[in-house]
């Protein structure tokens, strides 16, 4: 069965090259040109995900935000504008991502299929050794103890859990870990940040025993 997706945007042609595209990824698309539009798609079906402008032919992405979280729907956010005020806002109300106009299909494609991975119908509290990291109020403890991870670390420690057991290259993290401004987070930042996790999560960084280097190919959490 396609993983559907609802894509709200009231511009005809970015829906129409959107769509497109995402169907030849092999996604189901439903599109929706404003609030009361996708409040409506919401009621008769459920996708698994929400593609959602923040500007809008009528009402604004935050409404239909709502109304998909109130269906613990995950969404990611396509806007025009990447202002703090915004990004914040959509954030608080429960979106999974932004994505800041113009991207590149193949970036969204791959922001889509880490949130979809977050959001499998996981237990909100994942479990790795000592290290307990909760979804729903995005903490992280460790022994009882809660640990201050800065957002990339909490995003980069979120992809090793979710995706326990599985090979995980530097490539594959560099494309679905992003900094908070949306851009891609460079090779050495992704050495400097691995091993700052390492010096919050372990027992023994130089010997770790939860983010482990599969020599010459990447990482992995068993």
């Amino acid at each position: 069965m396609k993983t559907k997706l609802l894509l709200v945007e009231d511009d005809a042609d970015i829906v129409r090259s959107l769509t497109a595209y995402l169907e030849s990824e092999g996604f189901e698309v439903e599109t929706a040109a404003g609030e009361q539009a996708a409040c409506k798609a919401l009621r008769s079906g459920r996708p698994s995900l929400l593609l959602v402008d923040l500007a809008l032919s009528d009402g604004d992405g935050f409404g239909v935000c709502r109304a998909a979280r109130e269906q613990k729907l995950p969404v990611i956010f396509l806007t025009a504008s990447d202002a703090e005020n915004n990004v914040v806002r959509g954030l608080d109300l429960g979106a999974d991502d932004y994505i800041t106009k113009p991207f590149r299909p193949r970036e969204l494609v791959s922001r889509i299929r880490s949130v979809l991975r977050r959001s499998g119908g996981r237990s909100p509290v994942i479990a790795v050794g000592p290290i307990l990291l909760d979804t729903e109020s995005g903490t992280v403890t460790k022994d009882g103890a809660e640990l201050m991870l800065s957002a990339l670390e909490y995003r980069l420690l979120h992809q090793f859990f979710t995706n326990r057991g599985r090979l995980l290259t530097r490539e594959q993290l560099l494309e679905d870990i992003w900094d908070a401004a949306g851009d891609y987070v460079n090779d050495n930042t992704l050495t400097v940040y691995i091993k700052r996790l390492r010096e919050k999560i372990e027992e023994d960084p130089a010997q770790p025993r939860i983010i482990r280097t599969v020599r010459g190919l990447g990482y992995r959490v068993d």
